[in-house]
């Protein structure tokens, strides 16, 4: 299990796929300017300048939407993950 660092956050992708009259099947993410991850870990969170310790905004087990093409692809095992900033952190589906 990887464990973020900072304000870092472990994400699994959702694969969404389209399919068109004619039966193409189109990859959802090529169009959209968000993509739908769920939180798989997350860091303990920022610094200030004070030395205060500023907690995340996102949890383990919550859905997000991402900025499309943030973050960097990793392996663990046989789990495709990606680690992304906070800040590329949209919002938190409810």
């Amino acid at each position: 299990m990887l464990k973020p660092l900072g304000d870092r956050v472990v994400v699994t992708f959702e694969e969404a796929k389209e399919k068109s009259v004619g039966g193409f099947v189109l990859a959802g993410a090529s169009h959209e300017a968000t993509q739908t991850a769920v939180v798989v870990a997350v860091g303990q969170g920022v610094r200030t300048l004070n030395g205060d310790l500023v907690a995340p905004s996102v949890t383990a087990g919550d859905k997000i939407l991402v900025e499309n093409g943030a973050g960097i692809d990793v392996k663990d095992g046989d789990d495709k993950l990606s680690i992304i900033r906070e800040s590329d952190v949209v919002a938190i589906v409810e």
